[in-house]
């Protein structure tokens, strides 16, 4: 990983973040890239993941939870105030059905109260699958006690 923006998660702890929830461990993403233009992960292509044996296609959510993941992922290599997804739109562009996902996520806007991440998913020939863009919730910086 290169350049990771101060106050925001990087090295170890980026790494550590994708392993929280047993969801995010299951998925077995790998960082390519963290910073302050974006986040870059790889999803390993994982039969299970497969909706239709016939055309071989990923499940439309597990797509969906890569771009949700990886907006939020991005807005944490600038910040660890992100919480929660507040909104999230996927536009499937067309079936997934080679692997691996590389997945491109930069943030929009860092705000206090939402954020905003862009992301991109592309098969293993480079070729768009999927695209989305999520609002995310902000955790209120704490005040000094007065």
């Amino acid at each position: 990983m290169s350049d990771p923006l101060p106050g925001g998660l990087s090295g170890p702890s980026f790494e550590q973040a994708l392993l929280v929830a047993p969801f995010h461990s299951w998925l077995q993403l790998k960082v390519l890239t963290a910073n302050k233009d974006g986040i870059e992960l790889e999803f390993p292509w994982r039969d299970e993941t497969i909706s239709n044996p016939r055309t071989r296609t990923i499940h439309g959510g597990v797509l969906a939870s890569l771009i949700d993941l990886a907006g939020m992922y991005a807005i944490l290599a600038q910040t660890t105030l992100v919480s929660a997804t507040a909104d999230l739109h996927v536009d499937y562009l067309r079936p997934a059905t080679n692997g691996p996902i590389r997945i491109r996520a930069h943030v929009v806007k860092l705000g206090r109260t939402v954020s905003v991440a862009a992301t991109e998913l592309l098969d293993d020939a480079g070729v768009m699958v999927a695209t989305g863009r999520g609002s995310y919730l902000m955790r209120p910086v704490a005040q000094p006690a007065a």
